[in-house]
């Protein structure tokens, strides 16, 4: 089973909407979703603020904080947060892969503390700069 997990964005609707529909105005949001849509079993946001998000929850307020750029211990607290959260969603299992479409600031800090859970990891487009990743959406 193959999970996508897709961050927030810098751009975002201005009023309170679903977590799916308030980075839309992303295209790099756009395009990861349609991929998890289209290629993964289920997908969650993770977001700055609010760590890790169902895509149909209920509405949020827009708001402007992120992960790039902010200090090793800030993005550590995020991802013990994200790791409880997907243990009680229940997708840290053997049979799991879980699909990060998401800058190394939304992952680096996460990885180590995945490593013993025996879910797995992949990162399709690591390494690649924004319109390197643009373009392999494009291609998938």
């Amino acid at each position: 089973m193959d999970i996508g997990l897709v961050s927030c964005s810098k751009s975002k609707r201005e009023t309170p909407s679903s977590p799916a529909e308030l980075y839309m105005p992303s295209a790099l949001f756009r395009k990861a979703r349609a991929y998890c849509e289209a290629n993964h079993d289920a997908w969650y946001i993770l977001s700055a603020k609010h760590g890790l998000l169902e895509p149909d929850g209920p509405p949020i307020e827009p708001y402007d904080e992120t992960l790039t750029g902010a200090r090793v211990a800030r993005r550590r607290t995020w991802s013990r947060r994200v790791f409880e959260e997907l243990r009680d969603v229940g997708v840290l299992r053997n049979e799991v892969t879980l699909v990060f479409h998401a800058g190394k600031a939304y992952y680096g800090e996460l990885l180590p503390m995945l490593q013993a859970t025996g879910v797995g990891v992949r990162i399709p487009t690591e390494g690649l700069a924004i319109g390197e990743t643009m373009a392999w959406y494009n291609k998938h």
